[in-house]
């Protein structure tokens, strides 16, 4: 009776720990995409859903979901990310950056610190983590704080985007960064703990441009379907644009040897790349920063080999049906039970 009592409290013990699982979503799953972006004159976090792809609208009446004076240090958040891990969490990235500070009166001085660190200079992130994609936690990381001996001179760290290492079974953090007012900006990886509150290892070298003299900024990675990864990246070459490379690991090898992919006479910056539910077809979003008012442009890809221009939003195939001026955003798939869950909520607050 006693071995029949304990086999039958280990079974209730492990239909407690199923139901609490949470169960990852497959790709067959899905059934919508999740928009997420901010822009110049708010410097919040929005969010938008799709249900084809193709046409995104915002949610909750186009007004912010979090506002930047509300988490970040500068009182304004830059350049949001969204990645859902494979522990069942989402998690958001931004830049902790407020560009018009001085014009709004969060500061006396047009940048944080003084000239020499250069344009926007900051010295932190924004880190967000959500099981619901409503409730948030966050904290903010400053470089200069976390690494004093080797990071004290820090001119920037921008764009940050959160992706599993497979190798490592870790979540790793990539971003932009000038360590020193001598330096240009490069592409660095660190690690960072599943609470999305602490840096688990100190930035490393990602990726610098073939030519030492041209800053690469804004790197994105995805997954392809032969366990390769693709990353695209902004190289401030005349004009800037978008490049790619892939690469065996997801930290290290990546090497350049195509042109640049954007279809912009102009600058741009801030690749994103997801893939359409159920086709072997990947969208690369950018953000088109040099023209007024802003705007995304988007290329899809089979073979990440050969890119077909889709134009800008509003211009193409692309649709934005209720905001404009979107600045560097992210997309990821979401289920469709997900993005009524989100609708729903933000048309009651």
């Amino acid at each position: 009776m006693k071995f029949k009592t304990i086999a039958i409290l280990c079974l209730l013990a492990l239909n407690i720990l199923n139901v609490n699982a949470k169960k990852i979503p497959s790709e067959k799953d899905m059934g919508a995409y999740l928009f997420t972006y901010f822009t110049d004159a708010t410097h919040d976090l929005f969010m938008g859903i799709s249900y084809d792809g193709y046409t995104f609208k915002a949610i909750n009446d186009s007004k912010p979901i979090i506002l930047g004076d509300t988490i970040a240090e500068q009182k304004g958040i830059r350049d949001p990310h969204i990645y859902r891990a494979p522990n069942g969490y989402f998690y958001i990235a931004m830049t902790d950056l407020h560009i018009y500070g001085k014009e709004e009166g969060i500061r006396e001085t047009k940048w944080e610190r003084e000239e020499k660190y250069g344009w926007g200079n900051n010295r932190g992130l924004v880190l967000m983590r959500s099981k619901d994609l409503i409730n948030w936690t966050h904290c903010e990381l400053r470089f200069d704080k976390l690494f004093p001996e080797t990071l004290s001179e820090i001119c920037c760290v921008w764009a940050p985007e959160t992706i599993w290492d497979p190798e490592t079974k870790q979540l790793m953090i990539y971003f932009t960064m000038r360590k020193e007012p001598k330096d240009i900006c490069h592409l660095y990886y660190a690690y960072v703990n599943e609470e999305f509150t602490q840096l688990t290892s100190e930035p490393k070298l990602l990726f610098e441009f073939d030519d030492p003299k041209i800053p690469c900024i804004d790197a994105d990675i995805c997954p392809m379907p032969d366990g390769r990864f693709f990353m695209t990246y902004d190289a401030q070459e005349g004009p800037a644009g978008i490049r790619y490379a892939i690469s065996d690991h997801i930290n290290r090898g990546y090497k350049t040897t195509a042109p640049q992919i954007d279809t912009e006479k102009r600058g741009c910056e801030a690749p994103n790349t997801w893939k359409r539910i159920g086709e072997d077809k990947w969208v690369t979003m950018y953000d088109i920063y040099s023209i007024k008012p802003h705007n995304f442009g988007f290329v899809e890809t089979s073979d990440f080999k050969t890119f077909t221009p889709l134009g800008r939003f509003n211009e193409g195939k692309m649709k934005a049906e209720n905001f404009i001026s979107p600045k560097h955003g992210s997309v990821i798939q979401i289920t469709k039970k997900e993005a009524k869950r989100l609708i729903k909520y933000w048309s009651k607050h």
